[in-house]
């Protein structure tokens, strides 16, 4: 990993951070605001914000992570195909698979899987994220839409910015849920503590709105709906677990005891989105996967 210290003096005084480093180091402004959001930018040794004014005497301190060598090929796997097109795909992810290649990530992902299977995707994203509009976690399953060609791909990222995407999941959570409905309104952004989790905070943090509402409750967990109206990286996981009920079998946000769920049962079932070409509203779902459906039932019969 590359460090590199600065501290101030009267050239920088008064600058924004990002603004001052672009000046400094050989990266875009850009991917110096993606290591202040990451927490590998200190200034006085405390993570800060990309548009912090430098003072007289300020000490900067940049860690550069190690880039990896990622290949991306084509690569024959099942795919459950909800719905294509000529503009996109919509996927039911299974739990376990990595939607695209990323370091410390070494397995075959969807995005490979996807290539193979239809050779031409939106190249909007790079090269290591053809087709990507969203993402759901490796250990969430559920529905997300690919697409095909840049203009499909600029239609869905327009509607996830304008809310007119609609994005559902189920989820069973530790402890019982009082209210009917509710909706968590908190910023998250990347835990000091942890690089890996992301956290209710308001250093480097983003806007970040989850509604719920309860299907049933049980002995010791409730069962329910999770709405988004933003997209934050593991954003139900930490909302859910910032409001007292972390998500069962969740790995990062749970300390609690559950059986083996083989990651959180979290699953995108339902998605609404407005079609790129014929600009109709259209509405897929997904059914929950077979150990959901086991927990819940486990759930009933304790209840009994």
């Amino acid at each position: 990993m590359e460090t590199y210290d600065f501290f101030i003096q009267e050239e920088g005084v008064k600058s924004r951070i990002d603004q001052y480093l672009a000046t400094q180091l050989p990266f875009s402004r850009s991917r110096i605001q993606k290591l202040i959001e990451e927490g590998y930018i200190l200034l006085d040794d405390e993570e800060t914000k990309s548009n912090t004014k430098l003072k007289s005497g300020d000490e900067i301190v940049v860690e550069v992570p190690e880039a990896e060598e990622i290949e991306l090929r084509p690569v024959d796997i099942p795919l459950d195909i909800v719905f294509e097109d000529s503009d996109i795909i919509v996927i039911n992810k299974p739990k376990g698979m990595v939607v695209h290649p990323g370091a410390g990530h070494h397995d075959v992902t969807l995005v490979e899987g996807i290539l193979f299977h239809c050779k031409d995707l939106s190249g909007i994203n790079g090269a290591l994220r053809p087709g990507i509009v969203h993402r759901i976690d490796k250990d969430t399953s559920g529905l997300l839409v690919i697409a095909k060609n840049d203009i499909a791909h600029q239609h869905l990222s327009a509607q996830l910015v304008d809310k007119s995407m609609g994005r559902k999941y189920e989820a069973m959570v530790h402890g019982i849920i009082e209210h009917e409905v509710a909706t968590i309104d908190a910023p998250i952004g990347r835990d000091p503590k942890d690089r890996q989790k992301m956290t209710v905070t308001d250093v480097n943090a983003r806007h970040a709105v989850t509604h719920f509402q309860v299907i049933k409750r049980y002995r010791e967990f409730t069962h329910v709906i999770c709405e988004l109206e933003t997209g934050r990286t593991h954003q139900i996981r930490a909302h859910m677990q910032y409001i007292g009920f972390p998500i069962v079998g969740d790995p990062k946000y749970s300390l609690r005891n559950t059986p083996d769920t083989q990651g959180q049962l979290l699953h995108a079932y339902e998605l609404t989105l407005i079609h790129p070409k014929t600009h109709q509203r259209m509405t897929f779902t997904a059914a929950r996967p077979a150990i959901f459906d086991a927990f819940i039932e486990e759930c009933e019969r304790r209840s009994e």
